[in-house]
């Protein structure tokens, strides 16, 4: 008998809830019939949850309701949240990795509240100093996954290495057939360049290199994330908000002069016509939603972020994603490729 993937859900976070992430579930369910190796945990008002439930026909003996009434605010800030919401959606939806056996936990709500009770809940990994946001990010050739995210502003040589660590074990989770390829995001291509800090960091992953977790490219800059080069690309927190950000923005501002540009007049109206399946796989590749899920590395156990105003398709992705981490086993990938950057520490000490 296959074990089943337990999915911990919590149905309140976010705009539009429960409805968007019944609607995301739901369209999984459906997607993924045949398989039939998962179970949901749902967290929130069960009167609400059930006053959904009969307008999704795949939800059916694949799920089990808890009843919890409190819901965590986004104009909360994380202390007052954790003291009210220790009852929480949100916070029995990761305590059910602790208390229920679920391999992931799943929320759409606040970023920093979500953050803060994950490493209250299931603590980091020994090792690790800092647990790291990670996202998916589209190229040429297929994603990449990209951390930090905004987790940490500041970082050492120590964390830039185990974010690449649990990068290259989160993109061999996903893309177990492909080959993990990192990079320091930088300034330039040269060695010399860029602050100490990655100077040093690109020096021991040089030597972790052999150990085959990962290929390790040296630097990169931000004209080439998207090339598929590199596919695992290693920054601070601060510098990866902005270039995510800044990719966001671009990508909006793409789709929108486009958008204008083809119903200026009416011949561009027409060779929208005749164009129409080349510009459908052009939105298609920009649609934020088919990226929609940021990753917790570095706890001990997986925690997916959910957009907070994203729509059923786009949470179907995250709960796409989070069953792909499960089924990757994930910690056990980054506890193995821990173990070499630790070996690595080691080794320089002694000398």
């Amino acid at each position: 008998m296959t074990e089943k993937v337990k999915i911990a859900v919590d149905l309140m976070g976010g705009e539009n809830s429960p409805d968007k992430n019944l609607e995301g579930i739901n369209l999984f369910v459906e997607r993924n019939q045949k398989k039939n190796d998962y179970f949901f945990y749902f967290f929130g008002d069960e009167v609400k949850i059930h006053n959904k439930l009969n307008k999704y026909k795949f939800l059916k003996n694949n799920y089990k309701i808890f009843d919890t009434k409190i819901i965590v605010s986004d104009d909360l800030s994380a202390i007052s949240s954790i003291k009210k919401g220790k009852n929480s959606s949100m916070w029995k939806s990761i305590t059910a990795q602790t208390e229920l056996d679920a391999d992931i936990s799943l929320s759409a709500g606040n970023t920093g509240v979500l953050l803060v009770m994950s490493k209250m809940i299931l603590k980091t990994l020994e090792h690790v100093d800092k647990p790291a946001l990670a996202g998916l990010w589209p190229n040429e050739k297929n994603m990449n996954v990209v951390l930090d995210l905004g987790a940490n502003v500041e970082c050492s040589e120590k964390n830039l290495i185990d974010f690449s660590e649990m990068g290259s074990a989160l993109y061999k989770s996903l893309f177990p057939n492909d080959k993990a390829k990192v990079a320091l995001l930088n300034i330039g291509l040269e060695e010399m360049k860029g602050t100490e800090v990655l100077k040093a960091a690109h020096a021991k992953l040089k030597q972790l290199d052999k150990f085959g977790d990962f290929e390790f490219n040296g630097y990169i800059e931000g004209n080439q994330i998207t090339s598929g080069n590199s596919n695992v690309i290693v920054t601070d927190g601060f510098t990866g908000n902005v270039a995510l950000k800044t990719a966001e923005g671009t990508a909006n501002f793409l789709t929108k002069s486009l958008r204008k540009a083809l119903s200026e007049n009416l011949f561009s109206k027409i060779s929208t016509i005749f164009s129409y399946f080349s510009l459908k796989r052009f939105k298609n590749k920009l649609d934020p939603r088919k990226y929609n899920g940021a990753i917790f590395l570095g706890l001990t156990g997986p925690v997916v972020k959910s957009h907070g105003g994203i729509d059923g398709l786009g949470f179907y992705y995250s709960v796409d994603l989070c069953y792909k981490i499960a089924k990757g086993k994930l910690i056990d990938k980054i506890k193995s490729n821990l173990a070499h950057s630790k070996n690595i520490n080691n080794n320089n000490e002694e000398r």
